[in-house]
């Protein structure tokens, strides 16, 4: 990539970075799955009145914002919500490309390569190691709440890979959002009974309106429309590894802005981990042309 493309790439990284931290900060009192919803809600309207819809089938938007969008982000709140630290959950979710490879092998038979396999395993291995060293503060429900927003993320990734979707991916995000504000409307009243709308509205202050307003207009909007430009200019593998900066730039500011130091058990296995994403994103050789094809082309008769 270009230095301008690089520049926005690290930008994104640290947008969405951030975002985890203006997430921790602004849901103090307010029911996660309803915090999530009005990020949502904040992300279709305006936004779907000026956008139109993405040239696709209603079953890959829906099915895309079902799990990409509801799923991912539904038990990413819930597991901060569960005391899942900012660092740790933006590092933890990176999970989905351990998801993605697996469940497109089984799902759409898209075989892996040895790297993408040798991924796996070494950010297996990482999670483990960042599961054994967490902190006393983080339980094992937050860390099993974060993994299964990986996991909705991951069979999102397949949903839009399988449909073959092309064009704006803002398009897609904006549109996917009409399934999401409802269902978590819904899940928290019956998790938390109707008092839980009072509650929260009694909550929602100031913080929370701009944690709102970071995270569906920064962090979405802005975010995956400079993203999704540059995919459509640059190779995947030379823009999809900058995301691997976000958990660098979470962890740096919950321990600078919120005194949430990583242990060593989680920064060890984190490094473990983004190592295994690396290999797994890593594009496959090429193989070598055999040497009778080159010298064929080199000696080839002229006329």
């Amino acid at each position: 990539m270009n230095p301008r493309d690089s520049a926005l790439a690290a930008l994104v990284a640290s947008l969405w970075g951030f975002n985890f931290v203006v997430i921790d900060w602004g849901m103090d009192g307010v029911d996660p799955l309803l915090f999530a919803a009005l990020r949502f809600s904040a992300v279709l309207v305006p936004a779907i009145f000026f956008i139109r819809r993405p040239d696709l089938p209603w079953r890959t938007i829906l099915g895309v914002g079902a799990f990409m969008s509801l799923g991912q982000f539904g038990f990413l709140y819930a597991a901060m919500d569960a005391g899942l630290p900012p660092g740790l959950a933006a590092l933890v979710l990176q999970a989905q490309v351990i998801f993605t490879v697996l469940i497109a092998a089984g799902v759409i038979r898209e075989a892996p390569t040895r790297g993408q396999l040798a991924g796996v395993v070494i950010g297996t291995l990482g999670l483990v190691v960042v599961g054994l060293g967490r902190g006393g503060e983080v339980t094992l429900l937050a860390m099993a709440l974060c993994l299964l927003g990986a996991l909705s993320w991951g069979v999102g990734n397949v949903v839009s890979r399988a449909s073959g979707a092309t064009g704006s991916g803002l398009a897609l995000t904006v549109w996917s959002a009409l399934v999401v504000p409802v269902p978590l409307v819904a899940l928290a009243l019956v998790l938390g009974g109707p008092g839980v709308l009072g509650e929260s509205a009694a909550s929602f202050g100031w913080p929370a309106a701009l944690s709102t307003l970071y995270t569906a207009v920064l962090a979405s909007l802005v975010g995956y429309g400079i993203f999704n430009t540059l995919l459509s200019r640059n190779p995947s593998a030379a823009v999809v590894p900058w995301v691997l900066l976000a958990p660098v730039v979470a962890m740096l500011a919950a321990w600078l802005l919120l005194g949430q130091r990583p242990t060593p058990g989680e920064a060890g296995g984190g490094a473990v981990m983004i190592l295994g994403v690396l290999v797994a994103l890593r594009p496959a050789r090429r193989p070598a042309p055999h040497p009778e094809t080159v010298s064929r082309r080199v000696v080839a008769p002229t006329r």
